[in-house]
């Protein structure tokens, strides 16, 4: 019999990487960062989070491995300039959340949602639609802003949360999905 406490203490685990990667995503919306407490915490909660699931072990080290996996490709990208440091840390912590098979979901779909946003953004900075946005708050501004960054973090977000129901953490979860 399942001890009462667990499936409490389970779903918040289980809870903190939703909550957590849009966060994320809503703090490089509005400031162009990501702060490394988000990428920290996520990483830290993946493990008791996978332990108090009844993840077996072969499974975690896959987990990490996809993580190690996503942590290469970010430092790849943001070396090439195409990304932040902080989105390149809440890849590879969202990766290690994720695994496999749930991480090619990801990665597909983080790739499809960053060109949606920058089509938007594009669609934001034109000179036919940013006069209509500078009244609205600084950061919305800064956003329609032309040649200012991309907020890949959004992106990030979209791509772990379209793959979190196909994680081995979620299907763990006794009826969530």
């Amino acid at each position: 019999m399942v001890p009462p406490m667990l499936p409490i203490l389970q779903a918040t685990l289980l809870g903190l990487f939703p909550a957590l990667v849009i966060v994320g995503a809503l703090r490089d919306a509005v400031s162009y960062t990501i702060p490394n407490w988000i990428s920290g915490a996520l990483t830290c909660a993946f493990f008791p989070a996978a332990l108090a699931l009844g993840v077996d072990p072969g499974a975690i080290g896959l987990h990490a491995g996809v993580g190690l996996i996503a942590l290469v490709m970010g430092m790849v990208m943001f070396s090439l300039g195409w990304i932040g440091g902080g989105d390149a840390k809440l890849f590879a912590a969202a990766g290690l959340w994720l695994g496999w098979p749930a991480g090619a979901t990801y990665l597909l779909v983080t790739g499809v949602a960053g060109g949606a946003l920058a089509l938007a953004l594009l669609a934001l900075r034109s000179m036919w639609v940013r006069p209509y946005v500078q009244s609205g708050p600084a950061w919305f501004g800064r956003l329609a802003t032309p040649g200012e960054n991309v907020p890949y973090g959004v992106a990030i977000a979209a791509g772990a949360l379209a793959a979190f129901p196909a994680s081995t953490l979620a299907l763990a979860f006794p009826g969530l999905f």
